[in-house]
């Protein structure tokens, strides 16, 4: 199960990348040069050119800093410890002291700047993925878990954090010595240098080669990390289910396979760094090795200074150090590219759902008409299976409609496509005669107000959950909406009242009163489009007849499209749309529907016998409602 599941995972982000404008050319991009991912935070960087040029400036004068000890040891060994040079000592160790204050000043600074830098940027990086994010149709995320998602914004984020900030710093310090370490040396001793310079390209193609292996193994570690804090996710936020069901021993294993799939992976990459580095340390200081035994024979034969030796060796001994810790570097930078590269997938994703280049506006005021035409739906991850096949209707501004029909028969999907959470493959849907399409996404759904099913209420406050619906409401107006949706009352009881907080995801509140602060949201926002997905299912009795009453009172004047089962509000439609297989296959009132003995016919006779027997009598306050199937 776990295979299938990491199977399916890896399917997955399959088609995220088909999908990400340009990612086929980034991931050959990537292939060719492993550090090419990180192209994705270029831009972030640059906006700080200031803090840029100050880490340069810091970086040049830590670097001259550094390189001109030797000099000064070279001075000290040749002519302070002969008896003319005895009175130079002091100056020379004197000028030193200067050289480090300046190395210890300008260091601090590179570190600070730099990191900061890096802190700022991913900072801003992050905030810049997750506003992609609220971008992309529910499309994306119906083949995306959201434990994946939260691992990109998390674990692969402080991934590019640790070493953009400190890595970088320390990729630009050596980067700087070495290049300076060089050209000292060759100016020291140009014979020398040509023997230190002929070994760099057998130390830094192995080290080339070998990092696009550590990037690929970092990639995959970073996979098998995101499909562990997946199902953790899942896990977690099921926990009532899991434990009722005795599963918590079973999912206890299943997520320690997967955390060993990460493990496995992630001990792939760190072997392959282990050596990355060993390699290059072993390469580096033999060359030097070698380089000081050659020096000490030109000493020995008098073609050399003890001096001259000595600060040679110290500046071969800078430029294979800043080149060894680049190495290493170099891996974790080939690390941090396999995470930077997951977070450029998201940004690179352009969302299906998006405004037009010159959206076309919507009449005012309102008017609340719906139309659907010969409109044709399947979903992505349903292909070949028509949700909606040719439907056809029209609702007038002030009416209402009820939905109904079996389990799967396209009722929510109708919503969804008004809501324009996806768009048709054929046909149009308007709304105020213009098709959605054409028109802003925002400016359409701000006409529409929702009640699903199951609603979702934040972690936070009740009043700020209320307030989702409009957040400049005033405290007047929550107070207002909450007793026409009949949950002013439980609110007042509640320790804080409505100033509660509620637990993620209303976790301390029941289904019903969940419901009813999702209808006050509703009532607040105040849209002239109302669209009521079972809206009083999780009712009890006496609650549903109070927001009955509410929602009656709010539907006044409003265009509403009700999913319902519920006979009272199926009663209280001005006309039935029953659908079956995407299809409208009956339309009507409620007694029209019921003569003609067909399918509502049918659905009702089997779900609501008791209350259709009774319909005809005065109204038992304690009668019991029985209910068509919810899809």
């Amino acid at each position: 199960m776990m295979a299938a599941a990491r199977d399916t995972a890896r399917g997955a982000r399959g088609k995220r990348r088909g999908r990400a404008g340009g990612a086929d050319a980034a991931e050959d991009a990537a292939k060719r040069a492993p550090l090419g991912a990180l192209k994705p935070l270029i831009p972030f960087a640059a906006v700080y050119r200031g803090r840029i040029f100050a880490a340069f400036l810091s970086l040049l004068l830590a670097s001259g800093a550094t390189l001109v000890v030797p000099v000064a040891i070279r001075r000290v060994i040749d002519h302070g410890f002969s008896p003319e040079g005895h009175s130079f000592i002091d100056s020379y160790f004197l000028a030193l002291l200067g050289v480090v204050a300046v190395l210890a000043l300008s260091s601090a600074g590179r570190y600070y700047t730099v990191v900061s830098l890096g802190e700022r940027v991913v900072a801003d990086l992050r905030s810049a993925v997750f506003a992609r994010l609220t971008t992309l149709d529910p499309a994306f995320f119906d083949r995306t878990q959201s434990g994946e998602i939260v691992s990109r914004l998390t674990a692969d984020a402080t991934q590019v954090k640790a070493v953009f900030g400190v890595s970088i710093s320390i990729l630009l310090r050596n980067a700087f010595l070495f290049v300076g370490a060089v050209a000292m040396m060759v100016w020291t001793s140009p014979k020398l240098s040509i023997l230190v310079l002929g070994a760099i390209p057998l130390i830094v193609f192995p080290l080339i080669l070998s990092g696009r292996g550590v990037r690929r193994r970092s990639r995959a570690a970073q996979d098998r990390l995101a499909d562990a804090s997946a199902y953790a996710s899942e896990a977690i936020g099921a926990v009532r289910t899991m434990q009722a069901f005795g599963m918590g021993p079973v999912t206890t294993t299943r997520f320690r396979g997967a955390a060993e799939n990460a493990y496995s992976a992630a001990l792939a990459s760190i072997t392959a760094r282990a050596i990355l580095t060993g390699v290059a340390i072993f390469l580096i200081s033999g060359s030097v090795v070698g380089v000081m035994w050659y020096g000490a024979q030109s000493v020995l034969s008098n073609t050399m200074t003890a001096g001259v030796l000595s600060q040679f060796v110290l500046y071969a001994v800078f430029g294979a150090s800043a080149l060894g810790q680049l190495s290493e570097v170099y891996g974790e930078l080939a690390q941090a590219a396999g995470a930077a590269e997951r977070l450029g997938e998201i940004l690179a994703t352009e969302p299906t759902i998006r405004t037009p280049a010159s959206p076309v506006a919507f009449p005012q005021p309102p008017r609340g008409e719906v139309a659907f035409e010969d409109v044709r739906f399947v979903y992505p991850t349903r292909p070949g299976h028509n949700a909606l096949d040719g439907i056809s209707f029209s609702v007038a501004s002030g009416e209402r409609v009820a939905l109904v029909g079996p389990s799967g028969a396209g009722k929510t999907t109708v919503l969804q496509l008004l809501l324009r959470f996806y768009d048709p493959q054929e046909g149009r849907v308007r709304v105020d005669g213009v098709d959605i399409t054409a028109a802003d996404p925002d400016a359409l759904r701000a006409r529409l107000s929702l009640v699903p099913q199951d609603p979702t209420v934040f972690s936070g406050s009740i009043v700020d959950n209320i307030r989702y619906g409009r957040p400049a409401a005033s405290e007047a107006d929550v107070v207002r909406a909450a007793q026409l949706a009949n949950a002013d009352g439980f609110i007042r009881a509640l320790p804080q009242g409505y100033d509660t907080l509620v637990g993620e995801r209303g976790m301390t509140l029941s289904g019903g009163q969940r419901q009813r602060v999702a209808i006050a949201r509703a009532i607040l926002k105040d849209a002239p489009i109302l669209l009521l997905d079972e809206a009083t299912s999780a009712l009890d009795a006496e609650s549903e007849r109070a927001v009955q009453n509410a929602l009656d009172h709010l539907m006044e004047g409003r265009t509403t499209l009700v999913i319902a089962h519920r006979l009272a509000t199926i009663r209280a439609a001005d006309r039935i749309l029953v659908l079956d297989g995407g299809r409208i296959v009956e339309e009507g009132t409620h007694e029209s529907l019921l003569a003609r003995g067909k399918l509502y016919a049918q659905l009702a006779s089997l779900q609501f016998t008791d209350a259709l027997e009774d319909s005809a009598r005065p109204r038992d306050p304690h009668l019991r409602r029985e209910a068509l199937p919810a899809e």
